[in-house]
């Protein structure tokens, strides 16, 4: 048997002692899940628009470049497609939200001048290599967000079970281990009463 559970005055100290913070505990881990699902609604509703917008800006691309094929001939756009540089200017950093790591992917728009000669392309080339260069950015910004929405909802499922579990195991039990230790004390003291009672009946006879 637990003898933290006898009924003493100390241990009922101590039962209500763990009931406040098992209930502390469990108001921290509402809040923290509410602000976590508040968190990831806003990054959802962002990965909603990107993806919008990546949509819409691929069909420009393509369009683009389905011109660009037909102006300039397939062989020519793999050629020049061969001379695209390596995309190196990504970074990741990150930042915590409630004690779960968000991942912060940034990456430079290129801005240099482009790979092929101007003399031997079309206008139509140039936007559709415009328009990929969008599409890679909102590509790198929508992997962000969705990497952010699924480790959001991992914590606030662990937040979740935490909270359960404090409030459907830990906080009934003390509840009721402060109510068997309070209700045990005051039997005691009513039986040391009616004892006292009785010893002084005695003693006045």
């Amino acid at each position: 048997m637990d003898p933290n559970t006898f009924p003493t005055k100390g241990n009922l100290i101590l039962a209500k002692n763990s009931l406040g913070l098992s209930r502390q505990g469990f108001e921290l881990m509402d809040k923290k899940r509410n602000i976590l699902i508040r968190e990831m609604m806003e990054l959802i509703d962002q990965a909603k628009d990107i993806q919008s917008q990546i949509d819409k800006t691929f069909r420009a691309a393509y369009k683009a470049l389905q011109e660009a094929n037909m102006v300039m001939g397939i062989n020519n756009i793999q050629q020049i497609c061969f001379t695209v540089p390596v995309e190196d200017s990504i970074r990741i950093k990150a930042r915590s939200v409630m004690g779960t790591e968000i991942p912060l992917v940034e990456a430079s728009p290129r801005t240099d001048i482009p790979t092929y000669a101007f003399y031997s392309t079309k206008a139509v080339l140039d936007e559709a290599k415009a328009a990929f260069e969008k599409v890679k950015l909102l590509t790198i910004r929508l992997s962000m967000v969705e990497n952010a929405a699924y480790r959001l909802a991992v914590n606030i499922k662990k937040t979740q079970k935490r909270a359960n579990a404090l409030k459907n195991i830990t906080i009934p039990k003390y509840e009721q281990l402060t109510k068997d230790i309070t209700n045990a004390l005051e039997e005691r003291e009513r039986e040391e009463f009616t004892r006292l009672k009785v010893i002084k009946r005695m003693k006045g006879r």
